[in-house]
This record gives C-alpha cells, structure tokens and sequence, in this order.
C-alpha cells in the first residue's frame, strides 16, 4: 500500500465516524472515502482471520465430511477479504452469502466475485437478514464490535444456523477487571486505552461479547492473543478467536 492510501485511511479514522445519522449512513460516510484502500491499510491490523477460517474449515469437514456444497454467511462482511482466505476451498462451497450495511464496501465486495457465481452480496442489516435456508457455518470477522445491538446480530447468526452448524468469531476485545479462570487479564492502561480509541470509529471492544460467546456455546476452540497496530509500533491491541459447534 502507498503513503498516499495510508494517509487517506488515517484521516478518515481521525475524522471519526459521524455522530448523526442511521447506521448505514454512517458506515457509508466513514469508510466511502477509503473503501478501494480498506484491505491494504487493515491486513497489517485484522490479525487472526486466517486461524477463524481455518477453525471453521477444520470443524465443517468433521461436521460433513467435506466442503462441497456448504452454505457459509458471513455478516459484517464489508469488502469480503475475509472470504479469500478459503483458499481454493472457496470453489467448493454451495452458496456464500456476505452481508453488510455498509454500501461503499460492499461495491468493493461485487467486483472482487464477480467472477463467482455462489458469492451472494447482500446489502442488509445482520440482525434481522435471513438466508433463504438454514446455514452451515456463520462467521463474524472484525464485525460483531461495530454492531451497535450485537445481542441480536449474534442471536441472529445462531437462529439461521443448522443444528451441529458452526459459528465463528474473530475480533478486538478487552478482558474483565477480573475475567473467569483460564482466560487472559489484561492491564488497566489496555481496559481503558482500547474502548476509547476505537470507539471514535463506531468499534467498541468489551468483555461482554466473548463471556457472552462461553455462555452460550461452552464447547468451542478460543485463542486470545495481541496484534501490532500500524503506525503505533509500541502498542498491541488484543483480539480473539473463537469457533464452535451447534448441539444436533
């Protein structure tokens, strides 16, 4: 990526996402100015994505035995960049379904499949679109901590999935003061620095939303682990993984 194109991210992330408006008006103001250089500027911070994909890959083929013909959403899927890490197993899948309000991403999403017929863009809302069948697997990447009612986009995500269907997660977040056995605790400067930097662009990680994924599927795979941040070389901002099964 150019200076020029980082310099376009950086003042639209400094600008801040606007305070007026629908969501999908201020999803398409905040990152129209710098959807063609969304990808470029974000790979070097969206760590983990690979690992999610390859959860949810590894736990479809225990569930099918395979690939071929599964119905995979991903909601919040913005540019679809996430998609691409399939690999060569993209082909093998049914249907794919990307979801998102945001319009100026979305045109990023169409020209990137245009070539592939079971890419299915939809421009939605992820808390109340609905596939036209139960799904396989359901996937959030980088999307559930800009979801302002992210309760219902994540009742949503279980409600279209097929029993024994698999949901995976990947995002910033921050721990609990005092998180549960076995998880990570973060200092204060991170529980106090993160919220606040992130939530001037419509992203606000918490504690809640991973307690909220342990408590209702209690048998998953979770990583928690720190990603650099692009031009603050002395930071790490911490994400998850998460994957899991459906009962049935």
């Amino acid at each position: 990526m150019s200076l020029a194109g980082d310099a376009r991210v950086l003042l639209s992330m400094l600008r801040g996402q606007p305070r007026s408006g629908s969501h999908a008006e201020r999803l398409d103001a905040f990152y129209g100015p710098q959807a063609s250089q969304y990808d470029a500027f974000r790979e070097r911070l969206l760590q983990g994505r690979a690992a999610m994909i390859q959860g949810v890959m590894d736990t479809l083929l225990e569930v099918r035995g395979g690939l071929a013909g599964a119905h995979v959403v991903e909601l919040g899927g913005g540019t679809g960049r996430s998609l691409l890490f399939f690999g060569e197993q993209l082909d093998a899948l049914g249907r794919v379904d990307l979801v998102d309000l945001c319009a100026p991403l979305l045109d990023e999403a169409r020209r990137r499949f245009a070539d592939r017929r079971q890419v299915h863009v939809t421009t939605a809302d992820a808390c109340t679109w609905r596939p036209g069948a139960p799904a396989d697997a359901v996937y959030f990447s980088y999307a559930l901590t800009m979801i302002p009612d992210w309760r219902a986009a994540l009742d949503n995500a279980l409600a279209m999935l097929k029993a024994g269907g698999v949901l995976g997660v990947v995002d910033f977040y921050v721990s609990a003061a005092e998180p549960p056995a076995g998880l990570k605790r973060h200092g204060a400067f991170t529980r106090f620095f993160w919220p606040r930097w992130f939530a001037h662009d419509g992203v606000r990680p918490c504690p809640d939303h991973l307690r909220v994924l342990r408590e209702r599927l209690p048998e998953h795979q979770l990583a928690e682990c720190v990603a650099p941040v692009p031009y603050l070389p002395l930071l790490r901002v911490p994400y998850y993984s998460f994957t899991a099964r459906l009962p049935g």
